[in-house]
């Protein structure tokens, strides 16, 4: 079985605790898209691990860890997170291997994200360069990680980026642009230790599906952040949906077995963007705060609102999701009434379907079912059966909405605090 983790909302959906609860059934857990720029929390015995790079099932014994040719590495950030297992004692050797043809992030890369940024149009990047390096990497000039290793040709693509790079810093930003030589001594220091890491996954990872082991293949943002069917141009850089899984491993979508869909029991986002459900100041406060609603990577408040059943459809539907994984439900414990967004109205047309048009997304309506929440708490609750009346009750209308079974139900943070169904 070979299954494909995907966020349905706009990330922070909590695909880090489930990966880390499904690691422990397969064999490879294999990362295929974004870059350091979205990060996955798991909490164990009460300890807080935060991987932005790494994928979250390193936290398991023996597991293969991959980070696939769909990612864009930074290599300081991979650094910085060896060193947090090396702190916590969690052997990785040998259980963690980056792809050969994965693409590097340089520091033109991120001072570029930041001042495009703050140039064009906002889009609320997180500044780690991720986008621009998606950008070199279509533009065909990319470098990347087996490109590191070989020194002739690392220095003669780095010579190239750095002359055409410089141009646009000086001309357009103002800005000094960069020196060769610190750059290169620093980088070949990086391609010294990431050696070790840098390997042929492709022939790895399709090694093991034939061989009938297990594959997680985990993506970092949701699917309202993908660059062909997010909320573009308030999106990521990459594909973050079901389809990225296969060209960001070099894996055949033959070879898929299942796609869980992860989606919080209410809606949040990051950065600018139309959001129809969001919620008003007081409730916002009130959910964010329960719901420890920041950015696990810049630190950010979430903007929170209601669950919004349109995106839930879109996503299902092109992401082909078999399950459901509802996280969170445990931070709507204490409300009175919950509403649920079944439409969108705008100058008296009514949408059941996700529209692509912005300023319909940004001006739209939303129209909402209220159901009466159930007061009480979920958090100490392991069986579904054991679940409020109400509670269930909404799990199972958004199950209706949907038209896919609900399989985990998160009620808090630690690995114990899941319902299977």
């Amino acid at each position: 079985m070979n299954t494909i983790l995907i966020g349905l909302q706009w990330g922070d959906e909590g695909k880090g605790k489930l990966i880390d609860i499904l690691a422990e059934k397969n064999d490879l857990i294999v990362r295929y898209q974004g870059g350091n720029n979205a990060g996955h929390t798991v909490v164990i015995d009460g300890k807080s691990f935060i991987f932005h790079l790494i994928p979250s099932g390193v936290l398991h014994d023996k597991k293969i860890c991959v980070i696939g040719n769909g990612v864009v590495v930074d290599p300081e950030a991979f650094l910085k997170e060896l060193e947090q297992l090396k702190n916590n004692s969690i052997n990785y050797r040998n259980r963690i291997f980056i792809s050969e043809l994965a693409h590097i992030i340089f520091p033109y890369h991120r001072v570029l994200d930041v001042l495009r940024e703050g140039k064009a149009q906002r889009i609320g990047t997180t500044g780690r360069g991720i986008g621009p390096c998606y950008v070199d990497k279509f533009s065909r000039c990319g470098i990347r990680a087996v490109d590191l290793l070989n020194k002739r040709i690392f220095s003669q693509k780095l010579k190239d980026n750095l002359a055409e790079k410089n141009e646009i810093l000086r001309k357009v930003y103002n800005h000094d642009g960069f020196g060769y030589e610190q750059i290169y001594k620093k980088y070949i220091m990086f391609a010294e230790k990431l050696s070790p890491f840098i390997k042929d996954t492709i022939t790895l990872i399709n090694r093991a599906v034939d061989s009938k082991k297990k594959v997680l293949f985990e993506g970092a943002q949701g699917t309202f952040l993908d660059v062909d069917f997010g909320t573009y141009p308030y999106v990521t850089s990459s594909s973050s949906c079901v389809g990225g899984a296969c060209t960001g491993t070099g894996v055949s979508p033959t070879k898929i077995n299942n796609v869980v869909g992860v989606i919080k029991a209410y809606t949040t986002r990051v950065g600018e963007g139309p959001f129809p459900t969001e919620f008003k100041s007081k409730l916002m406060e009130e959910i964010r705060g329960k719901g420890n609603e920041f950015g696990a990577t810049t630190g950010r408040p979430r903007r929170c609102g209601w669950f919004d059943a349109v995106m839930g459809n879109y996503s299902v539907k092109i992401n082909g999701v078999n399950s459901l994984a509802v996280m969170k439900l445990d931070v709507l414990d204490e409300l009175k009434n919950i509403k649920v967004c079944v439409g969108y109205k705008y100058k008296g047309k009514i949408f059941k379907n996700f529209p692509a048009d912005m300023e319909v997304l940004t001006q739209s309506r939303p129209i909402y079912q209220e159901y009466a929440g159930w007061k009480s708490d979920t958090t100490r609750v392991l069986n579904y059966s054991d679940l409020p009346v109400k509670a269930r009750d909404y799990l199972e209308r958004i199950e209706d909405l949907l038209k896919t079974k609900i399989g985990y139900i998160s009620v808090g943070s630690k690995r114990n605090q899941t319902i299977f169904r």
